[in-house]
């Protein structure tokens, strides 16, 4: 069995087909279950954020499982899978869980060191979790995952003043405008990036802040938190003629504005230019509105740009990070490979044990006249010798585990004494 991940992100596929890719929350069900009914995929997680979608697995066949993820992945994109090759990274076992360690530690982020994804690891576990579709395995590898981000965030300065890909584009507006002192700010979407991007435009000196939502309840929460006033997704375009900026980020699986929509309520706005920053994948405003005249629009690859320029302190703490997965991912290959060798320790004393008590029922006649406590050190006796003959073996592959030694006392082990492994 082994542990395999196959994905694509912001570096490997243009913005246009990861969004083609993106799984949303609602969604996340339903592909859960079409993974796991795939003839090599044992236990499946998906991770599909605005920078990536990952498919975690567990199965019984690496190059079986990766066809099987790539054919899922040309279902939901509409492209062939030929088409995919070269845009999809595979990782196996080792490499695998290494690569995950780092996603939660945030080196492999758009945004080094951001914090958001190390809650949407979590989610993402959850979810499987509660769809039954990961199980022990997965979870076994995703726990220490979420132990390696809060370790690599603790003992290094990964995260210490890195943005958000939240705060991120609120700070890009502010660059783009000059200013958002006096500024009217309309957000669409009060999830987990909308929440951050109105909690980052704290302090701002923005002169209002309106949320809109699909759930008119959500939106009013969040609207109460940050000071602003919540409306209906019905109201959107009649607030946009006062707005002079947009944030959007839903989970949208298609465009909420099209650019009918947009050039309608520029006309309504007589000359005033509109700055809309889309930090969504799938993106909420079609990228034509990007030629509707006064119009600004921003996406995830302008955010991309903007954020590299900020990374110069968060960069030096790269290698330590590095350092902290390399040991953690030392530790979890060991922890396995105890586990692993654990049955088969527990076979070589239970073929021990047997032996003794076969010998005993053999000199049964000879020992009947033993009193009782003769017949008790007896029995001692021989537990005694076959304790101390199993102690230094035992020992030796407990602390071999995990590397190249384990392996061959493992298979030495089994051959010399018929053990199944």
């Amino acid at each position: 069995m082994s542990y395999v991940i196959v994905g694509l992100n912001h570096r490997t596929v243009p913005l246009e087909l990861l969004e083609r890719m993106t799984v949303a929350p609602e969604a996340l069900p339903k592909a859960l279950h079409s993974l796991a009914s795939r003839e090599h995929l044992i236990e499946v997680a998906v991770l599909s954020t605005c920078n990536r979608t990952e498919i975690y697995g567990y199965c019984t066949k690496f190059h079986s499982a990766v066809h099987d993820v790539s054919e899922f992945l040309a279902e939901k994109s509409l492209v062939a899978p030929e088409e995919l090759v070269d845009h999809l990274y595979t990782y196996y076992d080792d490499a695998a869980v290494g690569h995950l360690f780092g996603v939660a530690a945030g080196v492999d982020s758009m945004i080094l060191g951001e914090g958001e994804i190390l809650g949407q690891v979590r989610d993402a576990w959850t979810v499987a979790t509660a769809e039954g579709t990961a199980q022990k395995s997965l979870s076994r590898v995703f726990r220490h995952a979420l132990e390696v981000g809060k370790r690599s965030r603790s003992e290094t300065a990964i995260g210490r003043g890195a943005v958000s890909v939240s705060s991120a584009a609120v700070a890009l507006a502010n660059e783009r405008m000059g200013s958002l002192v006096g500024r009217r700010v309309l957000i669409l979407g009060a999830g987990e990036m909308g929440e951050g991007m109105a909690v980052a435009l704290a302090g701002s000196g923005v002169e209002e802040v309106v949320i809109a939502n699909r759930s008119t309840r959500r939106g009013a929460e969040l609207a109460a938190r940050v000071g602003g006033r919540a409306i209906s997704l019905q109201n959107l375009p009649k607030a946009l003629i006062d707005a002079d900026l947009l944030l959007t980020s839903t989970g949208a699986l298609d465009v909420v504005m099209d650019r009918g929509d947009v050039e309608a309520i520029m006309q309504s706005r007589f000359g005033r230019a509109l700055l809309i920053v889309v930090v969504a994948v799938p993106r909420d405003v079609d990228p034509g509105a990007a030629s509707v005249r006064g119009v600004t629009l921003l996406d995830m690859d302008d955010l991309k740009a903007f954020a590299e320029g900020s990374m110069d302190q968060r960069k030096r703490e790269v290698t330590k990070v590095r350092r902290i997965i390399a040991e953690e991912l030392d530790r979890f290959r060991s922890d396995r490979a105890a586990r692993e060798l654990a049955p088969l320790i527990a076979d070589l004393h239970a073929k021990a044990e047997n032996v003794r008590l076969e010998e005993l029922q053999r000199f049964k006649a000879k020992l009947a006249g033993l009193d009782p406590k003769s017949r008790a050190a007896v029995e001692a006796l021989t537990k005694g010798i076959v304790n101390k003959l199993l102690h230094d073996p035992t020992t030796k592959m407990k602390a071999a585990a995990g590397g190249a030694l384990g392996e061959v006392y493992g298979d030495t082990l089994a051959a010399l004494f018929d053990l199944d492994r």
